[in-house]
C-alpha cells in the first residue's frame, strides 16, 4: 500500500486521540519524522512524499510501543531539554520541562559569579549540569550518581553537547566522598513516597527507573541526605537549588533549616506550582 508522510501523520494522530493519548498530534508528528528520517521542515515542505515499506514498518513498531504507554522520548532514545537534545536510556529519568525552572533560577544566582563550580547530585542524563555549562562557558562542574549506567549516559551527553572538557562524572551515594566546595549545588532528587509509585501513570512507573523516583516511605529521604551534605559542599557564598515534589515545599524547608541552612526562596514553575527550593549557608 502506498502511503505518505502526511497521511500517516493524520491517521496516527487520530488513532492516538481515540486511544486517549495526551498530545496525540505532537507524538504522531515526532514518530513519523523519526520513521521517515526527516525533520520538521522537510515534513512541512514534502508532506506528500511516499514512505518506503521499511519506514512504514518502523512506524508501526513505534505506534505499538506508544499505544503501550511507552513515552516518545523512550521510543526515540532522546529528549529535548533547555533547547538541547539529551540521550535517554532505561537507566535515566526522563527530563521534564518543569525542571527547566531550576536552570532559570540557577543562572540568575550565578550571574555575578566568575568561573562557577557546579555540583549536580543525582545527575541522571546530566541535563541540569550540562544545560548550565552550555549557558556559562566559563563554568565547570561535577555530576554524581549512584548508577554507573546513568553516569555513562551523562558523560556521552556532555561530550555530544560540547561540555565534555568541563564536566566530570563520579559514582557516589548522594555526595559521599565529594570533598570540594561549590558555588552552586543543583539536584532533582527522587521524591515520590514508596507506596505512591504504584499509582503513578504507566508512562512513569513502567519506564522511569525506580531509583530515580523512590523517595522513601514519606518521600523525603533524599532531602534529608542532601540537606545534611550541603553545609560542607557549599562555598561561603554558595547556594543550592533543589527540585520539589508537589506540596513538599514547607516540609523540605523545615528539613533544610534543621540541617543548618538558610532557606532563601521557593520558586514556582510556569503553572504556579512550587518547584524548587533555594538554600544557602547562614550569613554571619
Amino acid at each position: 500500500m502506498i502511503t505518505t508522510r502526511d497521511h500517516e501523520y493524520r491517521m496516527l494522530a487520530w488513532r492516538f486521540k481515540q486511544a486517549g493519548i495526551e498530545n496525540p498530534a505532537l507524538d504522531a508528528r515526532l514518530l513519523v519524522q523519526a520513521a521517515a528520517d526527516c525533520d520538521e521542515i522537510e515534513m512541512i515542505r514534502e508532506p506528500g512524499k511516499r514512505l518506503e515499506e521499511t519506514e512504514v514498518e518502523k512506524l508501526r513498531q513505534f505506534e505499538a510501543r506508544r499505544m503501550a504507554h511507552e513515552p516518545v522520548s523512550r521510543i526515540l532514545g532522546s529528549r529535548e531539554f533547555w533547547g538541547l537534545i539529551f540521550e535517554v536510556t532505561p537507566a535515566t529519568l526522563d527530563p521534564r520541562p518543569d525542571s527547566e525552572t531550576l536552570i532559570e533560577r540557577s543562572l540568575d544566582l550565578l550571574r555575578d559569579v566568575d568561573a562557577p563550580r557546579i555540583l549536580d547530585i543525582g545527575t541522571g542524563t546530566g541535563c541540569l549540569l550540562i544545560s548550565l555549562l552550555h549557558e556559562r562557558k566559563n563554568a565547570e562542574g561535577l555530576g554524581v550518581d549512584i548508577s554507573e549506567a546513568a553516569l555513562d549516559v551523562a558523560a556521552r551527553n556532555a561530550a555530544a553537547l560540547g561540555c565534555g572538557g568541563r564536566a566530570a562524572f563520579r559514582r557516589a551515594s548522594w555526595a559521599e566522598g565529594v570533598g570540594e566546595r561549590f558555588d552552586l549545588v543543583i539536584s532533582n532528587p527522587p521524591y515520590i513516597p514508596s507506596a505512591t509509585i504504584a499509582t503513578l501513570d504507566e508512562e512513569v512507573k513502567a519506564f522511569d527507573p525506580r531509583l530515580a523516583l523512590d523517595g522513601g516511605a514519606d518521600g523525603y529521604d533524599a532531602y534529608r541526605a542532601i540537606g545534611a551534605e550541603l553545609p560542607r559542599l557549599l562555598k561561603p557564598k554558595g547556594q543550592a537549588v533543589v527540585e520539589l515534589g508537589i506540596g513538599q515545599d514547607a516540609d523540605v524547608a523545615k528539613i533544610f533549616s534543621e540541617a543548618g541552612l538558610e532557606v532563601r526562596d521557593v520558586v514556582a514553575d510556569l503553572a504556579g506550582i512550587p518547584r524548587a527550593i533555594v538554600a544557602r549557608l547562614p550569613r554571619r
